[in-house]
């Protein structure tokens, strides 16, 4: 099936973008998460209003993403966990560990799918990337020692530098708001052009018919 992006979609395009999806990928995922529309004709002439207005939503997501991303750069993500000689731990350290301690440590709350990762299954140090907009994307540290060892290096957050929770959760609350205007406006525009377009259909359907009536007359 065709869709019309109307939000940026991970690794699929950005809005205003026309994509050939999977017909399972696009009901149940796109269309009711609010991440696109059908390509109908009618939706087709609003790509250049659905571009415009996200390149303006995405300037306003950036900016207000931004302070968070500062913030997640400043949590030391460490954990403990039981490891064999050769390091390779017994379990695993998934995205969901790392978003319970990001929530743990600052309040802000990450959506585990947002968390691009593989469970981490060895000690030491890795690099894991949270992807806050399209074009946002903070790379964290995350270090893994054995369980019951002390870690030699942690950078811990300063008394000054200490995350302000409630400004976290108004900012995520704020960009959330956007998205949603945004989207709702898109849609209306679109489901208003839908209608023009049904009303057109109707009135050839009826002035063919009428003109079939006097024919046979």
């Amino acid at each position: 099936m065709k869709v019309l992006l109307i939000k940026d979609v991970y690794k699929l395009g950005r809005a205003g973008d026309l994509k050939r999806v999977a017909d399972g990928y696009g009901r149940n995922f796109l269309l009711p998460q609010g991440l696109a529309v059908l390509a109908t004709p009618g939706a087709l002439k609003r790509v250049d209003f659905i571009r415009t207005k996200a390149t303006e939503q995405r300037a306003v997501i950036n900016k207000e993403m931004g302070s968070i991303a500062e913030q997640l750069l400043k949590i030391p993500l460490v954990f403990g966990a039981r490891a064999g000689e050769t390091g390779k731990l017994y379990g695993s350290i998934t995205s969901q560990d790392v978003v319970d301690e990001i929530e743990k440590q600052s309040g802000i709350t990450i959506k585990r799918q947002l968390v691009d990762m593989q469970p981490l299954r060895t000690l030491g140090e890795h690099t894991i990337q949270v992807r806050l907009t399209m074009d946002l994307i903070p790379e964290l540290k995350v270090i893994v020692h054995r369980e019951g060892e002390a870690v030699e290096e942690i950078n811990e957050i300063d008394a000054d530098e200490e995350v302000n929770e409630v400004e976290a959760a108004e900012t995520l609350e704020t960009v959330n708001e956007v998205e949603k205007e945004v989207v709702d406006e898109i849609v209306e525009e679109v489901e208003v052009e839908e209608e023009v377009v049904e009303e057109v259909v109707e009135e050839d359907e009826k002035s063919d018919s009428d003109e079939e009536t006097q024919i046979e007359e």
